[in-house]
């Protein structure tokens, strides 16, 4: 098993990667797979932190980030950084390559003396880096409700000096459309889309 920094002669195989990781999870279908696409001529999106974890010459891993921006209650707009998405392959999950893959590019990022990290997802599993609830330091997540905890919007410190608070949003290249994403997925294998249990519009 080797992590390394992604290059692009990885790039169709990691959309493979992260489009069959994410299929009908969220969604019918999968959106992650265009977001890592348009993220790689996004200026939000941070190359040096774009690692894959391969195995047996196949890339089982792929993490991105990017920079949103904190609209600070102060009236100042910040850049923040942000995890995501990642993804790793479906024979290799639950044994541990995600929690590789996020332990060695947090060590970069508190190495580079970056201040914190937003991620967005399950809090029972990021809280195991030293991410908890972003609502405790009053930053909240555009769109969400602001009046109380949301679980699922999280921040990892380095710094609490640089904390401002205020409302995060995603890099641009996180908002897309259906209809170009459903262009986009004409270039790949073709999967059905279903609705199943959890999904996003399902809760």
């Amino acid at each position: 098993m080797k992590i390394r920094l992604e290059d692009e002669n990885d790039y169709l195989e990691v959309e493979n990667l992260v489009r069959d990781s994410f299929w009908n999870v969220y969604r019918p279908g999968a959106w992650e797979h265009f977001i890592v696409h348009n993220l790689r001529d996004d200026p939000s999106f941070v190359k040096e932190l774009a690692y894959v974890i391969e195995k047996d010459g196949k890339i089982i891993g792929h993490v991105n980030y990017s920079y949103g921006t904190i609209n600070c209650n102060d009236g100042k707009r910040e850049p923040a950084l942000v995890l995501g998405p990642i993804s790793i392959d479906n024979d290799y999950q639950n044994q541990g390559y995600g929690s590789r893959l996020i332990r060695h590019t947090l060590k970069l990022i508190e190495d580079e003396n970056i201040p914190l990290v937003f991620v967005i997802g399950d809090e029972n599993y990021y809280r195991r880096f030293g991410f908890e609830s972003a609502s405790r330091y009053n930053l909240f997540l555009e769109g969400t409700n602001q009046d109380g905890e949301c679980p699922f919007f999280m921040i990892k410190i380095f710094n609490e000096d640089a904390l401002k608070e205020g409302i995060f949003s995603n890099p641009d290249a996180f908002n897309v459309d259906e209809n170009d994403v459903d262009e986009f997925d004409e270039k790949f294998e073709f999967k059905e889309k279903k609705v199943q249990e959890g999904q996003l519009s399902e809760m």
